[in-house]
């Protein structure tokens, strides 16, 4: 799947994040939270368990240089129920260290809103960056991937996932993809593979919810 054709689906990306976060973002990029925990944790033991356990609430970094960074939380995900439907021999603790190597973005409006309404964010203030796809893909076209489901959720019937639920984009061809799990999916994420240096030349609105 070419750019271009990702584009003509999906011409903005969303991506949610803590209004304090954007000093941050605009400072070192958007980074997926291992680069952040890399960066900030100094502590090899306490990093390890940030890497690979799930996060209950939103955590705030401090470091004396970089300053401060927020971590979101991963409350749609149970440890519990995400063993149960991982493929290719995965564990929890594998599927939280992919999940912290890349940094994600909703496909449309839809995915936004409906986490914007989940339980866990009403009342509080959220960060909404909205991307212009085409310049953002074609800039990292060799580290962004596909995904069809909801990856870092495993409520209600959680879909199952493993090596193959992130599909690389220039690698993809989109219909035989939309048909490989026996229906015919749709995207649902557009993730990249490692940090995004340059998020400002992408962005086209900011907007502070609720």
């Amino acid at each position: 799947m070419t750019p271009e054709a990702l584009a003509r689906r999906h011409p903005r990306l969303y991506h949610l994040t803590a209004p304090a976060a954007w000093e941050s973002i605009a400072r070192l990029g958007l980074l997926p939270a291992a680069a952040l925990i890399e960066r900030f944790e100094p502590d090899p033991a306490r990093r390890e368990r940030l890497l690979a356990t799930r996060r209950p609430a939103e955590l705030v970094l401090e470091h004396p240089v970089h300053g401060r960074a927020a971590l979101t939380d991963n409350t749609p995900l149970s440890e519990r129920a995400l063993a149960a439907c991982l493929d290719d021999g995965l564990s929890p603790r594998d599927w939280l260290r992919l999940l912290n190597r890349r940094v994600f973005f909703w496909s449309d409006e839809r995915g936004l809103q409906r986490l914007l309404g989940a339980r866990l964010n009403r009342g509080r203030q959220r960060l909404v960056l909205v991307l212009d796809t085409l310049s953002l893909v074609m800039a990292h076209a060799d580290c962004v991937e596909i995904s069809p489901i909801n990856s870092g959720a495993t409520i209600r019937r959680p879909a199952r996932r493993g090596l193959a639920t992130f599909a690389p984009l220039m690698a993809t061809d989109y219909q035989a993809w939309r048909r490989r799990r026996g229906r015919l999916d749709r995207i649902v994420e557009i993730v990249v593979q490692g940090s995004v240096p340059d998020i400002e030349r992408h962005v086209v609105e900011r907007r502070i919810v609720p």
